[in-house]
């Protein structure tokens, strides 16, 4: 992975993340903050179930804070240009075929999206390197395991 490649974003998917620092730093920490607070009133909390598993979920949720607040201060923000029109570039919506007729409909975005997402490819990804730059009806050659595999790009489009 490029170091540039790894801190760029869609504005989607940047709002995406700081909606789950919002929710885990608003929400979710304090309601389990109120859970441990109370299963330490209990006592002895070396046998609390009910203690150590929220002070367990606490430590992952002030993990992932930390790691959002990171990587948000770290990222730049890539929004849709017009210049971009006609080619792939990121954030590009591209739909490809192969020689069989088999066609695949994916969103080029930064490392941080594509999780829990079938329908988007990293922009560091063999497909998404060999598609930068291209146009409708380009031919590209993607790397795969066995040698490499040819796609057409039959549509790009920018859905702002």
């Amino acid at each position: 992975m490029s170091e540039i490649s790894t801190k760029i974003i869609t504005v989607e998917g940047h709002a995406a993340l700081k909606k789950e620092l919002d929710y885990l730093w608003r929400e979710h920490r304090p309601d389990i903050t109120q859970k441990v607070a109370w299963a330490a009133s209990l006592g002895d909390r070396s046998e609390n179930a009910d203690y150590q598993y929220n002070k367990k979920l606490l430590r992952e949720i002030d993990r992932r804070v930390r790691y959002l607040r990171k990587r948000l201060e770290d990222m730049r923000v890539v929004a849709y240009s017009p210049e971009q029109e006609g080619r792939v570039f990121f954030g590009a919506w591209v739909e490809v075929e192969d020689e069989e007729g088999e066609s695949k409909r994916f969103r080029i975005v930064g490392y941080d999206e594509i999780y829990g997402r079938m329908d988007y490819i990293s922009i560091d990804s063999p497909m998404a390197r060999a598609l930068l730059k291209k146009q409708v009806d380009d031919e590209v050659s993607v790397p795969v395991p066995s040698g490499s595999k040819q796609w057409w790009i039959t549509k790009i489009e920018y859905l702002n």
